[in-house]
C-alpha cells in the first residue's frame, strides 16, 4: 500500500470484522492474528509483564474496560452530534455506538457472572493526555480529521493491549474474549482511518503526515504507562 496505515488492504479488515465474522478465533482464522496489530504501525509494544499487573485485580480491569467501551460509544455519538452533515459518518458512528454498547454489555455480564460489581467510572489518563495533542484552533473540516485520528489512535492501542492480554493472561475465558475484541478494535481503527482519508483528502489535508505525528506523539506518551491494571494504564 502507498499509505502509512498498514500492509494489508483496508477492505480485508472490514470483511473480517463485520457480521458473523466479527468473533474470530485462532482456530477459525489462524492466519489473521499475526497481522492484526502489525498493521497499526504502533512504535512501541506493551511489555507482557503488564498482564501480571492486570491479573492481580481482574475486577478492576473489567470495570475499567467496561467504561472504555461506554466512552467509545459516547465518542461515536458525539461525532454524530458535531458533524451531522456527513451521511456516511453518521451511519457508521450509529452502528459503532451500538457495537460498543454491546461490548459494554458483554463485559458487564462477565463481571456479574464472576460475582463482581461494576465500579464507578475510572479516569483514563492516557486518553486525556492524548486528547491534548488534538489540534483545537483549526477549521471545522480539520477538526473532524483530528477527532477521527484521535479515535483511531485509541482503537489501535486498545487492539494492541487486547492482543497482549489474549496471549498472556492465564484465564482461558478472558483470553478468548480479548482475542475476539482484538479483531473488533482493528476494524474500528480501520474505520476511523478510512473516514479520515475520505473527509480529509478532498480538503487538502495530509492525513498520512498527521497520522505519523500521532504515532510519534503516542510513542512518548505510552512509555509512561504499563504499570497499572487498566486497559491503557
Amino acid at each position: 500500500m502507498g499509505h502509512e496505515f498498514g500492509d494489508l488492504p483496508l477492505l480485508f479488515f472490514f470483511v473480517l470484522t463485520s457480521g458473523e465474522n466479527c468473533r474470530l478465533t485462532h482456530q477459525t482464522h489462524p492466519h489473521v492474528f499475526p497481522y492484526l496489530c502489525s498493521m497499526l504501525r504502533l512504535h512501541t509494544e506493551t511489555d507482557p509483564s503488564w498482564v501480571k499487573i492486570a491479573e492481580s485485580d481482574i475486577e478492576e480491569i473489567l470495570t475499567d474496560h467496561a467504561f472504555c467501551e461506554q466512552k467509545a460509544a459516547s465518542t461515536a455519538i458525539s461525532l454524530i452530534v458535531k458533524f451531522p452533515e456527513h451521511a456516511e459518518l453518521v451511519k457508521e458512528m450509529a452502528a459503532l455506538a451500538r457495537e460498543e454498547m454491546e461490548h459494554f454489555q458483554r463485559v458487564h455480564e462477565i463481571i456479574i457472572k464472576r460475582g463482581y460489581r461494576l465500579g464507578r467510572e475510572r479516569k483514563d489518563v492516557y486518553v486525556n493526555e492524548l486528547a491534548q495533542f488534538v489540534k483545537k484552533d483549526v477549521s471545522r473540516s480539520a477538526h473532524l480529521i483530528e477527532k477521527l485520528l484521535f479515535s483511531a489512535m485509541i482503537e489501535a492501542r486498545s487492539c494492541e493491549r487486547f492482543r497482549v492480554l489474549s496471549e498472556n493472561i492465564g484465564d482461558e475465558e478472558l483470553s478468548e474474549f480479548y482475542r475476539e475484541l482484538m479483531a473488533s478494535e482493528a476494524g474500528h481503527y480501520t474505520l476511523f482511518i478510512t473516514l479520515a482519508r475520505k473527509y480529509g483528502e478532498p480538503e487538502g489535508i495530509d492525513v498520512d503526515k498527521r497520522w505519523r505525528e500521532f504515532l510519534e506523539f503516542e510513542e512518548g506518551l505510552i512509555a509512561k504507562y504499563g504499570t497499572t491494571g487498566t486497559i491503557h494504564g
